[in-house]
């Protein structure tokens, strides 16, 4: 390990107690300060992103208020500390089993976490986005990996959040840059990190959970990595809402020139849908938009090529790519569409992600069982998606929304994927390939709890115990608290009527 990365762990390591212990309102206090910091240079940021992403202003300037609000919710999640999971048993020598010790568990931070930032979302998932506030949020030392398609923004948003951190008081080393590819494989690999969080594909995220895994000591690795996001569409919706569902559906493709995570990327409709000229319409006004940088932009074109010579492939909206002289993609969208029958027999090259404006309406015949297609065609997706007419819920459509609670993390109905709300209650995770570990978030107050882990102190005196767990409560954190004499009563039926 070089000398640099060697003081960064360093660091972080010895921030890891100290931020631990920060009282929560005082840590709430610094991301705030993190989020306003963020505002107050956010004409700087977003100009560097813009030249170094190519997304719009509009979004970016979306996508910055966005990282504020995470930061801002995860603030509030802490000064609340329900999510600390305090439970304090009493002392019991009348216990149902035995004489009960005192025993009191809540969850602590693992300490430093890598949090290797996205290309697509330059600030949401990137050097201040949702991973890296819900780490500060627990109480971890960041180290973050810089992605190589903006540098500069890197940098300069690595400035402002470590200053804002500094000013509020928090320990060196909370937060630190790393750059380069194998400076962030070394620093996952050094015995001070504790966990890793990844946005971005399939390969690279195997690559590097399979490195945490390998370890000597092994530690958890949150990945976020593909997602295909089928959708489901009745016959019944298309006659009551089609040209709206055209519509929506060509804006959720061609948002962002597609290189969204959660993008609709296939769309199940029944045979004789007469949607085409609808999308098609939709499509046709749609600007080219470039695509994020020369690798995807070729990758996408590659990926375009292939699905387009596949048999049976029928396009509805034609879109393109034009390459630029720096080697930049500018794409419109496209649309195609294949019978279910070609879609099995060509899978192939037809079901991988296409990461660009580029979807997939499959044609089925009318009583297709859908519930028992998706298994055969999908592993794990972030979303799922039903659009069904208003009352329709037969027992074909509840079968089709069992199987995809099974195989998806968030499942939509009337709506549509892209657009991830940062509420309390989201999921942003799903079995994989979506993620590495199927029962986290990255999106939402839960995403807090990948960084932390569960701790019991058994007999400890009152001067032994930490703040949250103390029977004087000096942080006021709501506590669970089960008293002496709770065994004898449980089980014991409850009155009905």
């Amino acid at each position: 390990m070089t000398h640099d990365l060697e003081t960064i762990a360093a660091n972080a390591a010895a921030a890891a107690v100290p931020f631990a212990e920060t009282p929560p309102r005082d840590r709430a206090a610094a991301l705030v300060a993190v989020a306003a910091a963020l505002e107050a240079n956010a004409d700087e940021l977003v100009g560097i992103a813009m030249t170094e992403t190519g997304l719009t202003e509009p979004r970016l300037r979306g996508e910055l208020k966005r990282t504020a609000v995470q930061l801002r919710l995860f603030a509030d999640t802490i000064v609340d500390g329900g999510y600390l999971d305090v439970r304090i048993d009493a002392a019991d020598p009348d216990f149902v089993l035995g004489p009960r010790p005192d025993v009191r568990r809540y969850l602590v931070p693992v300490g430093p976490i890598v949090n290797f930032a996205a290309s697509n979302f330059p600030f949401a998932f990137s050097v201040a986005g949702g991973d890296t506030a819900a780490a500060l949020a627990a109480g971890c030392p960041v180290i973050l990996k810089g992605h190589s398609g903006h540098p500069e923004l890197s940098r300069r948003t690595a400035e402002v959040v470590a200053a804002a951190l500094d000013t509020a008081g928090m320990p060196d080393g909370v937060f630190q840059l790393v750059t380069g590819q194998a400076e962030g494989v070394a620093i996952l690999q050094d015995p001070r990190v504790k966990a890793g969080s990844f946005t971005g594909s399939i390969n690279a995220g195997r690559l590097l959970a399979d490195l945490a895994a390998a370890r000597p000591a092994p530690i958890p690795f949150y990945g976020e990595l593909g997602s295909v996001n089928p959708v489901f569409v009745t016959q019944g919706a298309i006659a009551e809402r089609g040209a709206e569902l055209a519509a929506g559906y060509v804006a959720s493709v061609a948002g962002s020139a597609g290189q969204l995570c959660t993008k609709p990327g296939f769309v199940f409709v029944p045979s004789g849908h007469g949607l085409d000229d609808a999308i098609a319409d939709a499509a046709a006004p749609v600007a080219p938009h470039r695509l994020l940088n020369p690798r995807i932009a070729a990758g996408y074109r590659a990926r375009r090529d292939e699905i387009l010579a596949a048999a049976g492939v029928r396009v509805v909206a034609s879109g393109g790519i034009e390459i630029d002289g720096e080697e930049h993609g500018w794409a419109t969208p496209t649309i195609v569409a294949v019978s279910l029958d070609d879609l099995i027999a060509g899978r192939e090259a037809l079901l991988d992600e296409a990461f660009g404006p580029l979807s997939v309406l499959v044609e089925h015949e009318p009583g297709t069982d859908l519930a028992a297609l998706v298994p055969t065609l999908f592993e794990g997706n972030l979303t799922a998606t039903v659009h069904a007419a208003s009352g329709e819920a037969d027992a074909a459509l509840l079968a089709l929304v069992r199987v995809l609670t099974e195989h998806a993390g968030r499942v939509l109905f009337g709506g549509w994927p892209t657009g991830v709300a940062v509420t309390p209650a989201m999921q942003h995770g799903g079995p994989w390939p979506a993620t590495t570990n199927d029962s986290s978030t990255s999106v939402g107050t839960a995403a807090i709890s990948r960084f932390l882990r569960p701790v019991a102190y058994q007999g400890a005196s009152e001067q032994l115990l930490p703040a949250p767990l103390q029977t004087a409560n000096p942080w006021g954190l709501p506590q669970s608290f089960s008293p002496a004499g709770e065994s004898a009563h449980w089980g014991r039926p409850v009155a009905i009527g």
